[in-house]
């Protein structure tokens, strides 16, 4: 039965991990996913979840005590942000290719410089070649519920990858919102238990975790994680197809809002994707056939499908809550629009930036977008060079 209530998406991805109950929490705090180990290392204190929590003295410390948990044979989460995240940076890579299933909470903001603290996603996509699962969620109820499908993906035997689980930050992470949990027993079966096949603490198998590979072997084990990344795309469709049989919501790569027969079509991943169906139901009633492609799993990136996604288009706006400082766009931009150029899709295309370090987005700002993209099918319009949405000129 579901239990309908309020949650900040902090208090949400918390309530989730008191409900999966892994072994191990190693965290250091960081604005703005600081909240997530102060509630689990509350409910630890108050009995309610049998997990050990780590405290460290920095993020780069996190992920290594991470790992060492992962690898002797721990179910293990964290979070972190911003900062928090590139300071990870060198052992992010060593999660990845030693192939341990962990889970990480990323509630996305900004990197510096300048310093600011509110939401973007140059951390997440920062990393977003490290060889970590991506999943990003629009709202608390996704973000709740990501986390719920994390573990089963992760620790599947096809994949052994570690997940990110993003939510941008103050937006989702810290405003209360209507969210429906489940009761606990139906999470915890449908989680299941943890068991590794190979680690650390196994006395009848010697081994060893993230050896040196000299280059006779290294190269195999980069294919050997990149061929899981593939098979990871099977296995995130199945389990959500489980999660649909247990909750009654849809989950896959991406989500098609209105697109049955859109001419102009955003594509957007995270929060954004709200203010997008606002402006997206407001031109419908004008008449004007838009849509929204809105990606949940941008790692692996699922190409072929968000170019089918949007055959038939006219023109097609790519946003980003990012910069990638290659003076062409932002990753989401340059990964799409080689997909649909592999797909031969007809459509006008323009990569849009916006909302970095915050920045509002408007319904209006949306509605504004579309009209554009009706006049770069319909009048020629062009863009000099790829746009910020709402800068002060």
């Amino acid at each position: 039965m579901a239990v309908r209530t309020r949650m900040s998406g902090n208090e949400a991805v918390s309530h989730a991990i008191r409900q999966i109950s892994p072994d191990v929490m190693p965290a250091f705090p960081i604005t703005p996913s600081t909240e997530i180990p102060q509630y689990i290392s509350t409910m630890i204190a108050n009995g309610e979840i049998d997990t050990e929590f780590i405290p460290v003295e920095s993020e780069h410390s996190a992920m290594s005590a991470a790992i060492g948990a992962g690898a002797a044979g721990a179910r293990v989460f964290t979070a972190t942000s911003s900062a928090g995240l590139a300071l990870m940076w060198e052992v992010v890579y060593v999660a990845a290719s030693s192939r341990l299933p962990l889970v990480m909470a990323v509630v996305n903001r900004g990197l510096t410089g300048p310093l600011n603290i509110n939401a973007e996603h140059s951390d997440s996509m920062g990393a977003r070649d490290s060889g970590w699962i991506q999943i990003y969620a629009e709202n608390n109820q996704e973000a709740y519920d990501n986390m719920l499908q994390a573990y089963r993906i992760a620790e599947h035997a096809e994949v052994h990858l570690p997940v990110m689980i993003c939510q941008d930050g103050f937006i989702t992470s810290h405003a209360v919102e209507n969210i429906s949990l489940l009761e606990d027993e139906p999470v915890k079966k449908f989680v299941g238990e943890y068991e590794p096949e190979h680690f650390l603490l196994n006395e009848k198998e010697p081994m060893a975790v993230g050896p040196y590979a000299v280059s006779n072997y290294c190269m195999e084990a980069k294919k050997a994680q990149a061929e899981a990344m593939i098979r990871a795309k099977k296995v995130i469709l199945d389990v959500a197809r489980e999660f649909e049989e247990l909750s009654g919501r849809t989950y896959g790569f991406y989500e098609a809002y209105r697109m049955e027969d859109a001419e102009y079509a955003v594509v957007a991943i995270g929060s954004v994707c709200g203010t997008t169906k606002d402006a997206v139901d407001r031109l419908r009633e004008a008449g004007v056939k838009a849509g929204l492609v809105k990606v949940r799993v941008f790692r692996p990136f699922p190409g072929e499908e968000l170019a089918e996604a949007l055959r038939g288009c006219k023109a097609v706006a790519i946003m980003d809550r990012c910069e990638s400082y290659s003076g062409e766009g932002g990753p989401l931009g340059a990964e799409l629009t080689a997909a649909m150029y592999r797909a031969k899709l007809a459509a006008e295309t323009v990569n849009i930036v916006y909302g970095l370090s915050g920045r509002d987005v408007r319904v209006e700002d949306m509605e504004r977008v579309y009209d554009d993209l009706r006049k770069m099918a319909e009048e020629g319009l062009r863009f000099a060079q790829y746009p910020y949405l709402g800068l002060r000129e």
